[in-house]
């Protein structure tokens, strides 16, 4: 048995390894954390109760070669100097998902997609929850795996939200159920290809069998290419009529699952609670989720009818002067604006911008020209903005998101949706999605 363990970052994923560790028993655990923590007297306190060693400000790679497995926080790139080094010395590297999913024996329903996966991680946890299951979320959604090991019944679901830099660094995982929402180029600095991105999305389903089931988009062509190489069972869901899954024909939803010779409709795609095309998808794939556990389909319409969706994810912040302002502070790339921009069938105000991560915004013209009446771009990213859409629509620039908002408040006249989804990583002027979203938000409801 392993028992000696060096944990990279002392982020959330990176100490609850360090205490999962110290759970089962292993002599030593080191966490090493390049940066100084602004809540490192809290961290030093947490350590020094629970026996684990730590430093901050520094990777001491002279240490590698006192223990014997590395567990990796999902954000160190794969070109970091401490994780190079790792390598050198030929240690054994893996993700915290990775490293908790061997303790852990409940039912896995792991969600991954460039775009889509939180949204839908919370409403497949809704779905059992509202069918009376046990159940939990964990994962990118917010609370790492690892939390959970020892601490939830053995039937408990677990609905586990996993972004491709944390499949990145998986071997043995092997969830029961796979999703995968779409795949669009994201995270090219931490992966430095497509290709390499699209390789991580797929070890959702590598260690499958005939027993597991991988849930594919049929209407997205890189997901669907996951299809000839899944070992298990595989369940399409979308716009066409399928013959193994859940899709859309006409205004309704129609399920073929789990018996494929047996068609039966759910529900009008109208009755779904939350907005957009997107979440239609989304729906799709929860609802084959469900079935596979046999959840009857009138409770998962009932939870589809009632779910009110998720934070910074086309949220109703507030209605004002006949004016809805939306959070869509997890649009941080350029298609996740897109389905924002698709989700409504009023005139638009959108507030956009942020970091770049080579934004392409070509293909948002046919849709912004038909859909949105002002642009206020914001961040690193608002003079490319400015350059991409002046030509088709009244564009303004703005310093702070506090002088988008107002301007925005300027524009927008009632029956208007003013939509903050930045098309762009917040980390020019935010912390995390999160903070940008929370930030918008306090703005709003100071609007008089």
């Amino acid at each position: 048995m392993v028992e000696k363990i060096f944990i990279i970052g002392a982020g959330r994923s990176g100490v609850s390894a360090a205490l999962l560790a110290r759970r089962k028993g292993f002599e030593r655990v080191f966490i090493s954390e390049s940066s100084q923590p602004e809540n490192s007297a809290e961290l030093i306190q947490l350590f020094e109760s629970n026996g684990i060693e730590y430093e901050f400000g520094r990777h001491s790679f002279e240490l590698l070669d006192n223990f014997d497995l590395v567990v990796t926080s999902p954000g160190v790139p794969p070109n970091a100097p401490i994780i190079a080094e790792v390598t050198k010395r030929g240690k054994k590297i893996i993700g915290e998902i990775e490293f908790a999913s061997q303790f852990i024996e409940n039912p896995i329903i792991a969600i991954t997609g460039t775009n889509g996966k939180t949204t839908t991680t919370a409403l497949v946890d809704f779905i059992f929850k509202t069918a009376g299951w046990k159940s939990v979320s964990a994962g990118n959604i917010g609370t790492p795996l690892s939390d959970f090991v020892d601490k939830i019944d053995k039937d408990t679901v677990v609905v586990l939200e996993v972004s491709s830099y944390q499949l990145d660094r998986t071997e043995r995982f092997k969830p029961d159920v796979a999703i995968i929402l779409n795949i669009t180029p994201d995270h090219l600095k931490y992966h430095s290809d497509y290709e390499s991105y699209r390789e991580a999305k797929f070890k959702i389903f590598a260690n499958q069998d005939e027993k597991n089931l991988l849930i594919l988009n049929f209407d997205d062509k890189e997901t669907y290419l996951a299809k000839s190489f899944a070992r298990g069972k595989v369940a399409l869901f979308g716009f066409a009529e399928l013959e193994f899954g859940a899709y859309v024909k006409g205004s309704d939803i129609f399920l073929r699952f789990p018996d494929p010779n047996k068609e039966e409709v759910l529900m009008k795609i109208s009755e779904i609670k939350i907005p957009g095309i997107h979440n239609v998808y989304n729906s799709l794939a929860g609802i084959i989720a469900a079935s596979y556990f046999d959840i009857e389909n009138e409770i998962i319409r009932k939870a589809l009818m009632e779910f009110p969706g998720v934070e910074h994810r086309l949220e109703l912040v507030r209605s004002l002067d006949g004016v809805d302002y939306i959070n869509d502070s997890k649009a941080t790339n350029v298609d996740a604006a897109y389905y924002a921009l698709r989700s409504y069938n009023r005139p638009i105000v959108w507030i956009a911008g942020g970091r770049s991560d080579g934004n392409d915004y070509e293909f948002l013209y046919d849709l912004v020209e038909r859909n949105v009446k002002a642009i206020v771009a914001i961040g690193e990213a608002r003079g490319e903005i400015f350059t991409s859409f002046c030509t088709l629509k009244r564009c303004y620039l703005e310093d702070t998101l506090e002088d988008a908002v107002l301007r925005a408040k300027e524009i927008a006249k009632p029956g208007d949706v003013v939509l903050f989804s930045p098309a762009c990583k917040s980390f020019d002027m935010f912390k995390n999605f999160e903070h940008r979203g929370k930030v918008f938000k306090e703005i709003v409801n100071r609007l008089r």
